[in-house]
């Protein structure tokens, strides 16, 4: 485990989403998800020197806003593919490039280079490794985020 890793704060993961999707964004302290949210949720996994890093997940309408409000469409995309329980592949490629532009947030100067390693769509399994550390206490960030006009999800950010 590397001393180097640090959590973002909060600011700075609404500052990214705001500057990425172009509108208002408003962060709170919520909850962790839990087990009932891993089939429907969008997860990154980042690693640094092959190892894991971190784990990143969305709730479904989180991923589906997101997605929404950076490819510019209308809310009711993302109503509608929350309301089907998948992620449009349109959606799904905006979150891609989301979770991509995030490791700015998680790379340290004088620190191993974080990369996304992947990202695991709503239906697909979780290896258990990113399961894990995504639902175990410690170093960790919990949030609600609600993207303005669109809707919100819950965020939470586990590392290792």
């Amino acid at each position: 485990m590397s001393d180097t890793s640090v959590i973002p704060a909060s600011l700075a993961v609404r500052n990214l989403f705001e500057d990425l999707l172009g509108r208002d964004v408003n962060v709170s302290t919520g909850s962790p998800m839990t087990a009932e949210h891993l089939p429907t949720g969008l997860f990154a996994i980042y690693t640094d020197n092959q190892r894991l890093y971190a784990v990143l997940g969305m709730t479904l309408s989180l991923a589906a806003n997101a997605g929404a409000a950076l490819g510019l469409l209308p809310a009711g995309a993302a109503e509608d593919s929350i309301e089907e329980k998948t992620l449009f592949p349109n959606l799904a490629e905006n979150v891609f490039e989301l979770c991509n532009v995030f490791t700015s947030l998680l790379n340290r100067e004088g620190a191993p280079h974080v990369k996304l390693y992947q990202v695991i769509y709503p239906g697909m399994e979780l290896p258990n490794d990113a399961r894990a550390h995504l639902l175990a206490l410690g170093k960790r960030l919990d949030l609600d985020i609600e993207v303005s006009r669109y809707g919100k999800g819950k965020f939470s950010l586990s590392l290792v």
